[in-house]
């Protein structure tokens, strides 16, 4: 087959006019995507008249440019063969162009094709001054190029998919197959199968017509057999009657007191095992009972209790409704003392004691004030040399508590806020938003201490998470929230799952660029998920790493300035306090009722200040009365169920009992009927013939008859039938019949004959399919013997065994070639198996590919090969390059830009294509880049 040396494209797509050499074994078309790497090759396929890739066609390609005509022409070798002949006879020059015209013509574009001896520009071409080039349309055109190599078979290889060139290790095996026959098969080998079946078809209808004469004697024949049968047919009636009066109907009567004894013992066994049944049933039934007798007494329990806790809640009741009496009654007097001040010193007197009692109230106030300061001082005093001496999250009373207890019980342990490091103090508040229902995660430093400390949080109720099961964490995803988090140790693995699935961003408005799926967090805590989005709110104390503690300590550094100022600006308030009641005390000296409310103050203060407390705690005592009255209520409820439940099962009880009783009385009836049964059974056995009782031959006779009644009305059947009908008792019938049946054997001898020849045709037809298989594995073997022959070359072991091909149109249909590869001694692999890599299937689909386009009558050729590295390694790369340059077709490969530069080794002859830029009318043309020999 020829290969390409020159290739010149004018109005082709955004290309104005180039000229390119191809005068090389390997080149490779290198470009970013949609550079035109793809164009280049449907321009070839347009020219050599294949399907463009895709969904695409050359129309696609000159409605671009915007010009009403365009030219694609190719210069290729016309070097004779190893057998003498050139591939484009009767062009002598050893170079040949091969021209496609493309032109406008009304509303489509129309395209003709030439072949000219030697190298002819296209305005030669065009011109045509000498009459000396030919132009033909495209089937025409296809029948030249296939006579110069390029069969259709080899064509249907070149117009592959783009990408399905890597992916011929993916078809199954009968596709495969399909396909090497299609390259290589004979089209006459089929020709001769459907000749051979067409010839078998007409001497099948020939013997038909002969069996239509012989259906006529058959017939004749058949009248007469019909009448030695009604003979056959008496006799046979009435030695079956004979029969059926001396031996059936006794057999039959035997075998149906057999079956019916059998039947009733079955009937009895089942009739114990549903008594059994229903016992265990009530057994069941009753140690139910005995559940429900103790749910009551259980219920009852309970409901003493809630009464006990009634009787403490009207209890409680009762004391806070004295407590707030009391205090009423303590105001009382103070009212009461208050008039009589009035009556005694007058209104001036109250207002004093008025004016004493707040000036007394303010002072109790602000020394109350000034000793929850200092409290407060202090416990943010502990809180903050705490924080200076521990790092990790604040403190929770519930955690600290059963830390405790998981440190009494030696189960080493860590919490997670402890192990959490946050790297970007920007993203802390996001952070924190995200793992707040995670603060207080305890981490097992042991894994087998998983199960006491699953027994300690269930005792104590732990509501937090304990995870035995820790991990490395991976490395954190670009942009995610994990890439500003930093791990002390081991973590569990649904941790940096979660921070790395939840990509980081400024705000909800930057969201806009990422994927619709995408999980995103704000700096300021608004979180979208798969549920939706919301703002996770920003928690007031931070928990995990140093800046949430760096935070604390400074929080509680402000807040002890605070107190330190409160109290500073507090005790001058106090001193002035202390001197104004010290005042007013000593003008209300000397008078009695002033006196005694002032020596009651206390406890007149301390009534009015604990009265709303009092009332609270009354009206929480109300709601415990009705909280208890309910549980009760609730407890009554149940009982009266657990009542009804305990009716329900007595009744199933009962019920069950009767149902025993009922078939124990039942029982009875049928054992004594059994009896009578097996008795009658030995009395008719006495003296009957030992074969009589064969099973075997009685079911015959129960299969046939049923049973004794229905041979019994079988006999008076045949009785009635030999009575009334019409039979032939002569036997001279049979004589008849078997003359005519002589003859008929005669003509059946005729018929064989014809037969024969049938099968001679069908044997031809049987040979024709034989030379499609023979032709079949010669194409298979060619097949892998180009095969290994590739596979020396990268090598690589390959296996092609010749499928199993029977003389069989089923086993042709399910045919397929298995073809196996063997990468470094690694073991064999199949065509799609998954145990290849990426690389070792793009090397399967190379080999596949040029075994299909090898032909040792006419070697060489071109081949297509879209991205042929896209998945491949350095090693295998130059490994791939290796297997190309060892081959001797000529490969035009297209690559992406971004491949290793080990892509380019093999090549003799580089294609750079670049892209169009805006606002140009054609695009940069074709680089060329070729290696110095």
């Amino acid at each position: 087959m020829f290969h390409i040396k020159q290739l010149e494209l004018v109005h082709w797509d955004y290309w104005r006019r180039f000229n390119l050499p191809l005068d090389a074994q390997i080149i490779t078309i290198v470009g970013p995507n949609g550079s035109g790497k793809t164009t280049l090759l449907d321009a070839l396929r347009t020219l050599f008249g294949l399907r463009c890739s895709g969904k695409r066609d050359f129309r696609r390609y000159v409605r671009r440019a915007n010009r009403s005509f365009a030219w694609i022409r190719a210069v290729v070798a016309n070097k004779p063969g190893s057998t003498g002949k050139r591939p484009f006879f009767p062009c002598l020059k050893d170079e040949v162009t091969l021209a496609c015209r493309i032109r406008r013509a009304g509303g489509d574009w129309t395209r003709d094709y030439a072949i000219a001896d030697g190298d002819i520009a296209i305005e030669a071409l065009e011109a045509n001054e000498e009459k000396s080039v030919e132009w033909v349309g495209y089937r025409d055109y296809q029948s030249r190029l296939a006579w110069g190599g390029l069969t259709p078979a080899i064509a249907k290889v070149l117009a592959l998919e783009q990408g399905d060139t890597d992916k011929l290790c993916e078809y199954s095996p009968k596709a495969l197959l399909e396909l090497v026959f299609d390259v290589f098969g004979d089209k006459e080998v089929l020709d001769n199968y459907a000749a051979a079946r067409e010839e078998q078809n007409n001497a099948e209808k020939e013997l038909a017509a002969l069996g239509l004469d012989l259906d006529r004697l058959r017939a004749q024949a058949e009248t007469k057999r019909l009448e030695a049968d009604r003979f056959l047919e008496w006799k046979q009636l009435d030695d079956e009657a004979k029969a059926l009066a001396s031996e059936i109907v006794p057999r039959l009567e035997v075998a149906e007191l057999v079956r019916d004894i059998a039947l009733a013992r079955d009937d009895i066994g089942r009739s114990r095992a549903e008594r059994q049944k229903s016992e265990d049933e009530l057994a069941a039934l009753k140690a139910r009972t005995a559940q429900v007798e103790a749910e009551k007494t259980t219920a009852d329990n309970e409901r003493k209790a809630a009464r006990s806790r009634e009787l403490e809640a009207d209890k409680a009741h009762l004391a806070a409704h004295d407590e707030v009496r009391d205090y009423d009654k303590l105001l009382a007097e103070r009212s009461a003392l208050r008039a009589r001040l009035a009556r005694e010193a007058g209104d001036g007197a109250v207002d004093l004691e008025a004016a004493y009692a707040k000036a007394d109230a303010r002072l109790l106030q602000l020394q109350r004030q000034e000793r929850e300061a200092v409290a407060r001082f202090e416990e943010k005093t502990a809180q903050l040399r705490a924080t200076r001496d521990h790092r990790g999250s604040p403190g929770d009373p519930e955690v600290t508590r059963f830390r405790a207890r998981l440190k009494e019980a030696g189960i080493g342990h860590r919490a997670l806020s402890e192990i959490v490091e946050v790297t970007d103090p920007a993203w802390q508040g996001a952070v924190e938003a995200v793992l707040r229902p995670y603060r207080h995660v305890l981490l097992l430093e042991r894994e087998q201490d998983r199960h006491a400390a699953w027994a300690l949080g269930e005792q104590e109720r732990f509501r937090h998470f304990l995870v035995p099961e820790l991990e490395t964490a991976p490395p954190a995803t670009r942009g995610s929230l994990a890439e500003v988090i930093r791990f002390a140790d081991d973590v569990p693995r649904w941790l940096p799952d979660l921070l790395n699935r939840i990509q980081r961003v400024d705000d909800a408005d930057t969201a806009r660029r990422l994927p619709k799926e995408t999980e995103w967090i704000t700096l300021d805590g608004y979180h979208r998920e798969r549920r939706g989005a919301r703002h996770l709110g920003k928690p007031a104390e931070f928990h995990f790493g140093e800046l949430a503690r760096a935070a604390r300590l400074k929080q509680l550094d402000a807040d002890m300035h605070s107190l330190d100022a409160r109290l500073r600006a507090l005790r001058p308030e106090l001193d002035a306090a202390k001197e104004e009641a010290d005042a007013l005390r000593a003008r209300l000296h000397g008078i009695e009722a002033a006196q005694l409310l002032a020596a009651r103050a206390d406890a007149f203060e301390q009534a009015d200040s604990a009265l709303p407390e009092a009332r609270a705690r009354l009206t929480a005592a109300i709601a415990a009365r009705a909280e208890a009255k309910g549980d009760v209520e609730q407890i009554d409820q149940r009982l009266r169920g657990i009542d009804i439940e305990f009716d329900r099962r007595k009744r199933e009880i009962t019920g069950l009992v009767r149902r025993v009783s009922d078939l124990a009385e039942e029982a009875a009836p049928r054992r004594r009927e059994q009896a009578r049964r097996i008795q009658r059974l030995r009395q008719q056995r006495r003296g009957i013939p030992v074969d009589w009782c064969d099973a075997q031959q009685t079911a015959l006779l129960a299969e046939r008859y049923g049973d004794a009644r229905g041979a019994r009305s079988e006999l008076e059947r045949l009785r009635s039938r030999l009575t009334d009908g019409d039979w032939i008792t002569d036997d001279t019938v049979l004589t008849l019949a078997s003359r005519l049946k002589a003859d008929l054997n005669l003509r059946e001898r005729d018929y064989a004959e014809r037969e024969s020849y049938f099968a001679t045709t069908r044997r031809l037809t049987s040979d024709a399919r034989a030379a499609y298989i023979a032709k079949l594995r010669a194409t298979v073997r060619q097949y892998g013997k180009n095969l290994r022959s590739l596979g020396d070359l990268a090598n690589v072991d390959v296996d092609c065994p010749v499928p199993v091909l029977e003389n069989d149109d089923r086993l042709l249909s399910s045919a397929g070639l298995e073809v196996r590869f063997d990468f470094d001694r690694k073991g064999a692999v199949g065509l799609n198996d998954g145990e290849a890599s990426g690389g070792q299937q793009v090397m399967k689909s190379l080999i596949l590919l040029i075994a299909l386009l090898m032909d040792e009558a006419r070697p060489g050729g071109f081949v297509f090969i879209d991205e042929p590295f896209a998945h491949l390694d350095i090693a295998n790369i130059d490994r791939v390059g290796t297997f190309l340059r060892a081959t001797r077709a000529q490969y035009l490969i297209t690559t992406p830009v971004t491949h290793n530069a080990n892509v380019f080794a093999p090549a003799q002859l580089t294609l750079v294509t670049r892209k169009k830029k805006p606002g140009d009318d054609w695009a940069p043309p074709i680089g060329l880049i070729q290696r110095a020999v």
